[in-house]
């Protein structure tokens, strides 16, 4: 008697969803259709069909640079599209940064006193930095934070850290007066913010602000271990956070708050002598 061979069914839609879910884990901040399906062993024709449902009902979000995590998958909610619009006008100019440094790439907004992790592209590296797309950190012991609080009005600042207390590592800013110093050495450096073993020990950061008409919108920032010479890609993070804001503000004019300045803008060229005393600060470890 011929038995037929019972043929394994395949997985309800909710198992397949969250087999292509799971594959965006914050290491890897873009995929691409081939990527999805070959390592959620799905046929390609399924993955694509599950993967424009998620982009249309904003669990991801589709660029020409791949999928990646969405505004629902990241908690921003699907009314609001800055973060969205942000992530776009940023993600080539992260790319082009991760490839060209070989350093992790973030890219975070400021939410109240945290820095909220827009995206992040990452080598070899990636795994050993503890953040993730989606996360959050205190503001004041990210160089992503600092770069933002500093061009922000002295208020703003301290409403922000009110309650600034205790330490994630022995370097984190602990009290407002040390914050405020912090803050104006970024200024003084045309805005480039450094942070050593103060958020997580044995890496370091630098990173830039992404400014508009009314203060910064995002940061940009590069992550290596606490040896990584990053005074020598300084300038590079710069250069990124200045091509974004010119693709999300064309006539962007001087950053006011309220009537106000929110606070002298940095010079938008680096000229030589600027460049030689930021690497000078470097060299010493000038940072903090």
């Amino acid at each position: 008697m011929h038995v037929p061979v019972r043929r394994e069914l395949p997985p309800s839609m909710v198992e397949r969803v969250t087999l292509i879910m799971d594959v965006f884990d914050g290491r890897t901040a873009r995929l691409s259709l081939e990527e999805v399906a070959r390592s959620t062993h799905l046929p390609r024709s399924t993955a694509h069909r599950i993967l424009d449902q998620l982009v249309r009902l904003r669990w991801l979000e589709h660029t020409g640079l791949g999928y990646g995590l969405g505004r629902r998958a990241l908690g921003l909610g699907g009314g609001d599209g800055a973060h969205s619009r942000i992530r776009e006008a940023a993600a080539a100019r992260l790319h082009h940064l991760q490839i060209r440094t070989g350093l992790v790439v973030h890219l975070a907004v400021l939410d109240g006193a945290e820095v909220h992790y827009l995206d992040k592209v990452g080598g070899r590296f990636a795994a050993a930095v503890p953040s993730r797309v989606g996360g959050r950190a205190p503001a004041h012991s990210t160089a992503l934070g600092k770069a933002m609080l500093a061009w922000l009005e002295p208020e703003d600042v301290e409403a922000r850290a009110a309650g600034l207390t205790g330490r994630l590592t022995r370097r984190t800013i602990a009290d407002l007066g040390t914050l405020h110093q912090e803050l104006n050495r970024v200024r003084r450096r045309h805005g480039l913010a450094f942070e050593r073993g103060e958020c997580f020990p044995d890496i370091a950061c630098v990173a830039a602000a992404v400014r508009g008409p009314e203060g910064p919108v995002a940061a940009i920032s590069l992550v290596g271990d606490a040896w990584s010479p990053l005074e020598k890609v300084a300038p590079l993070v710069v250069d990124a956070a200045r091509q974004v804001s010119a693709e999300l503000f064309p006539e962007r004019q001087t950053p006011v708050r309220g009537g106000r300045r929110v606070a002298d803008a940095p010079e938008e060229t680096w000229s030589p002598q600027a460049m030689d005393s930021l690497l000078a600060a470097g060299q010493y470890g000038d940072w903090q």
